[in-house]
């Protein structure tokens, strides 16, 4: 299991790298280049088509291992399978339905980043197209699987309307982490990094309760988001655009809920694992809304507000703010896995500790002027 999971870790990576190149390559052919302006933080022309390599490097082995499934019995593919494997191909060949639907609902994520990333789409038909998405995600996967990309499923049979106010959630939830990855990327190297380390959080959780499929999935997430960070990391040579943005948040979120669908049997509190591992992008979103509306902005309207862009006016370089969001991301998230290992008092005292930690930021973020 350990030679698979670097393996797919590894062409996922090699698959984001190379891809970037490509795709920077070909940014100012497709139209795809972020101007200097107002709210940006360079000062020259970059290519914005890192999403295109982030969305492909999941993808493509996605699909090629989708239809790998469809041989997964044949004597050949059972011999050159570790025999170690062998006993979790039934619960392959029963995700893969649901392997398909998350790919078709992220291609649909990831074409309306491309969309907005060229014609700079409005609020309101963004949000639409991202409902949709998640919607379609959440539906498609309960034709297929109760439960399959649905959160608190234990509503059904708790009150009247159960089934709808659980699946309203989840489809909150998870446009809610697309949003939060989107207003990430505002500074080199930030969204990809930070996806990276819940990414990594989520797949411990994932591998403490055996989920190999999830897992897979959450390590092709982590290869390809590395590959482009590479070329990403400040001075960023490419940005990932809302078409690798929001393509991270929708993955996440999706993946998100199918892990806390099983970590939820258990614990109840093992509900609030993801909330946890994304305590830090989530955070981002709610203060720079807070701070939008508390000025008569629109929510959606960009600025400079966001965690990195105070980080640097108190002083910080712009690595140095994507470093220290890097560090927070990882200390809130990194106890989240615990969750459903330990007592309700030991889940207490983890989530005192990450509400803690967003709390220390918060006040230091208060010493000085921080807002434009």
């Amino acid at each position: 299991m350990i030679e698979i999971g670097i393996a797919v870790l590894g062409v996922a990576f090699l698959l984001g790298l190379f891809g970037t190149a490509i795709v920077r390559r070909m940014s100012a052919r497709i139209g795809l280049i972020d101007m200097p302006g107002q709210r940006k933080v360079h000062d020259k022309p970059i290519a914005r088509s890192g999403g295109i390599a982030i969305f492909w490097a999941i993808g493509l082995p996605m699909l090629i291992g989708y239809l790998a499934t469809f041989f997964i019995h044949t004597p050949l593919i059972r011999h050159l399978l570790p025999a170690s494997t062998i006993k979790y191909i039934p619960g392959v060949v029963f995700d893969r339905p649901l392997m398909l639907i998350l790919f078709a609902c992220t291609l649909g994520i990831h074409i309306l980043g491309l969309i907005d990333d060229k014609k700079a789409l409005s609020a309101v038909p963004k949000l639409i197209g991202q409902l949709f998405c998640a919607a379609l995600l959440v539906g498609l996967g309960e034709m297929i699987a109760p439960g399959g990309f649905r959160i608190l499923t234990v509503l059904d049979h708790l009150i009247p309307g159960g089934f709808w106010l659980s699946s309203g959630i989840s489809v909150m939830w998870i446009v809610l982490l697309t949003n939060a990855f989107n207003f990430m990327d505002n500074m080199d190297g930030l969204s990809a990094g930070v996806a990276i380390i819940c990414g990594g959080m989520l797949f411990a959780a994932a591998l403490i309760h055996h989920q190999f499929f999830i897992s897979g999935l959450l390590l092709l997430y982590i290869g390809a988001a590395g590959g482009f960070l590479v070329f990403n990391f400040p001075p960023a040579r490419i940005f990932m655009g809302d078409g690798g943005s929001m393509v991270l948040g929708f993955f996440l979120g999706a993946l998100t809920v199918r892990t806390t669908f099983y970590a939820g049997q258990g614990r109840w509190y093992t509900l609030l694992m993801p909330v946890i591992v994304t305590a830090i992008p989530l955070y981002d979103l709610l203060v720079v809304l807070i701070v939008r509306l508390h000025r008569g902005r629109s929510p959606m309207q960009g600025d400079t507000n966001h965690f990195s862009h105070r980080l640097t006016r108190h002083g910080f370089s712009k690595k140095g703010a994507v470093l220290v969001i890097y560090a927070a991301t990882l200390a809130c998230g990194i106890s989240a896995p615990l969750l459903a290992l330990v007592s309700s008092t030991a889940a207490l005292l983890v989530g005192v500790q990450t509400i803690a930690i967003v709390a220390i930021i918060a006040i230091l973020e208060r010493v000085g002027e921080h807002t434009q």
